[in-house]
């Protein structure tokens, strides 16, 4: 596709999918899936975290999949860091942009990185203090989890959210985003909340991280894009979740995201036909493991590969 992407798709299956799963999906697969997302079109993979690998062997391989992602050019290669030792990991690696976890709630927050809402700022102000002095061309972003609900807590009171994204902005990060971790979100909610945050923030306010708990996925994306939000988290057949939000599951699915805005004529620069192919390596790295989406068992309509592909329209799919 040779237009210019209207919104930014931000795959996060290779680290908020592979976290959430028992299995540990082989390295060699997981680099395997990461050319295939580049190849369908991905602009941005957070490809893992920075953790330590007694607590989530999942990711012990990290530094080598940043590694061979930094091989592609034009991808913007991220990664989760907890704390100010997981972004020295991260930096030293090579990543682009690093991503901390700042929660709304403070009960997930414990559950989550073991530290209150006010104690994680304090952590993002000495990992922005890190960024500045060692690598200061690295984008720094936080997801506010729980900014929608939280299982622990139950309701979050969206003061409290829009306070805290103020303060982490003020605290270093570049862009901080919310993201609905357990599923609670509703459009109105969803369209209330990133207005006052754009309001806030302005060209600081970042992605949507929108999970299809409930089966409101992508009707909260499509209330956040109405209110000038361009950047999404989504993850391949729909994988992943948050291991310390019971009953949190079901990112939204990056295929039927993407086909969602494709047929409304809003450009994500990502070719269908070959992200649908994308799930053959993250299904053969782990064997058994469900999938979703809505797209995949569908099909493209009719007629459809000549729409992304006005250059070959004998040809068409679906």
């Amino acid at each position: 596709m040779t237009s210019t992407p209207e919104v930014l798709i931000s795959e996060v299956g290779p680290r908020d999918g592979l976290q959430s799963v028992k299995a540990t999906m082989p390295t060699a697969d997981k680099l395997r899936w990461i050319d295939a997302l580049v190849a369908a079109g991905l602009r941005e993979i957070e490809v893992g975290s920075f953790v330590p690998a007694r607590l989530l062997p999942q990711m012990a391989d990290v530094a080598s999949v940043v590694q061979h992602a930094l091989q592609h050019d034009g991808l913007t290669v991220m990664a989760l860091v907890p704390n100010q030792r997981g972004a020295q990991a991260a930096l030293a690696a090579g990543v682009h942009k690093i991503t901390l976890p700042v929660s709304a709630s403070e009960a997930h927050s414990l559950a989550n990185v073991r530290k209150t809402p006010e104690q994680m700022l304090v952590e993002l102000r000495e990992v922005h203090a890190l960024r500045r002095d060692t690598a200061p061309d690295v984008a720094m972003e936080v997801g506010l989890s729980t900014a929608f609900g939280c299982t622990l807590q139950g309701e979050v009171n969206e003061d409290d959210v829009i306070r805290l994204a103020v303060a982490c902005a003020h605290a270093g990060a570049d862009e901080v985003g919310l993201s609905d971790t357990t599923g609670m979100a509703n459009p109105a909610q969803v369209r209330r909340l990133f207005t006052r945050l754009r309001a806030e923030l302005g060209a600081r306010a970042g992605a949507a991280h929108l999970h299809n708990t409930r089966g409101l996925g992508l009707a909260n994306c499509l209330a956040a894009f109405d209110v000038g939000v361009r950047t999404f988290d989504a993850s391949l057949g729909g994988l992943g979740g948050c291991p310390y939000a019971p009953g949190a599951s079901g990112n939204v699915v990056t295929e039927d995201l993407v086909f969602m805005f494709e047929a409304m004529g809003v450009r994500t620069g990502i070719d269908i036909a070959q992200l649908i192919a994308a799930r053959q390596p993250l299904m053969a790295g782990l064997p058994g493991e469900p999938v979703y989406g809505m797209l995949p068992e569908a099909g493209l309509p009719k007629g459809w590969f000549a729409r992304q592909h006005p250059s070959n329209p004998s040809t068409s799919s679906g």
